[in-house]
């Protein structure tokens, strides 16, 4: 029975609100997760945890989460992306691409196991814990290879809120490249607003839009990675429904909703209904993937993925800067 589990997610999103809305600098969907990290940990929540409560928390995590990535889609709109210049295009995609495979090296380089080192890959060049969730979805991860990457963009993320705007003066950033440095470096779309907006509007409305940039390479590196599970599954498994499709379905839902952003007129109420919904759907997701996070098992085998997550964090952030240099 999956309702308990998720109306506690559905619980969980609307505490993440009231946090956001009386502490604006933590993002909503970073605080989500944060949630379900703690109510994880707690021993006597941790029975219903695994119980009573999984079958909707993992609706939550993978069906929810599907359906929040194809809404996302509707953010995004070429023509603000073109209005970047090829510049700035050209090398947020670079950075995506380096921080990914240079990620993907570390993570198979300190040994780490299973899918671990492809989702932090997809999480720090993308776009956090929903990239995660996409790939994970894709390439069918268990649920504790996905509770590390999710803790640690989580962690890096909120770690860059903090210290981005340190950094902002004594590098001699104006406003507009600083805007562009956190877009291109920060990970999750709401800790880019939460770190950006102390530069003002217009850091802001740059950031976004670069870091749409880098949303739109979710479909194509997802993919990608589909058609690589797909190969290494084989054609035994043609009729035995464990070979996966070639394209995803949530990432044509999340090309055609891209598209229909772009050429087709929508409303603003229609845009500002679908932001809501994408938002609710990816706070009760990412609660939901905050759950399976166990610190203890974390801290006492996870120095070895702390360790590939901070150096992905200061690879994504020096590219970041080298890009700004260029635009």
């Amino acid at each position: 029975m999956w309702l308990p589990g998720i109306l506690l997610a559905a619980a969980a999103a609307l505490l993440a609100l009231g946090v956001h809305l009386v502490v604006p600098s933590a993002p909503l969907l970073t605080v989500a997760v944060v949630l379900g990290i703690i109510v994880g940990q707690l021993p006597a929540a941790r029975p219903a945890v695994t119980g009573v409560l999984a079958p909707g928390l993992s609706l939550a995590s993978k069906r929810f989460m599907r359906i929040g990535i194809v809404l996302l889609g509707l953010k995004l709109s070429l023509v603000d992306i073109a209005g970047l210049g090829w510049v700035t295009i050209g090398t947020t995609v670079a950075i995506v691409l380096i921080t990914f495979v240079g990620t993907l090296g570390l993570g198979r380089w300190f040994g780490l196991p299973g899918h671990q080192p492809l989702l932090i890959a997809t999480g720090f060049s993308i776009c956090g814990a929903s990239a995660i969730g996409a790939m994970s979805g894709v390439v069918r991860a268990r649920d504790e290879e996905t509770a590390t990457p999710v803790a640690l963009v989580t962690l890096c993320g909120t770690l860059a809120i903090a210290v981005l705007p340190i950094l902002w003066h004594p590098l001699g950033l104006s406003t507009i490249q600083f805007g562009h440095w956190v877009g291109a470096g920060v990970h999750d779309v709401g800790q880019v607003v939460a770190t950006a907006q102390i530069a003002g509007s217009a850091a802001l409305a740059v950031a976004i839009v670069v870091k749409l940039t880098r949303v739109l390479m979710l479909a194509p590196i997802v993919a990608v990675a589909a058609v690589v599970v797909r190969r290494q599954a084989g054609p035994a498994a043609e009729g035995t429904g464990s070979r996966p499709p070639l394209v995803p379905l949530f990432v044509a839902g999340f090309i055609a909703a891209m598209l229909i952003r772009s050429f087709v007129p929508l409303p603003e109420f229609l845009l500002s209904a679908a932001d809501v919904a994408q938002t609710a759907l990816l706070a009760m997701a990412l609660f939901g993937l905050g759950s399976a996070v166990r610190l203890g098992s974390l801290l006492r085998t996870g120095g070895r993925a702390l360790a590939v997550g901070l150096l992905s964090w200061v690879l994504i952030a020096a590219l970041a800067f080298g890009a700004v240099q260029l635009a």
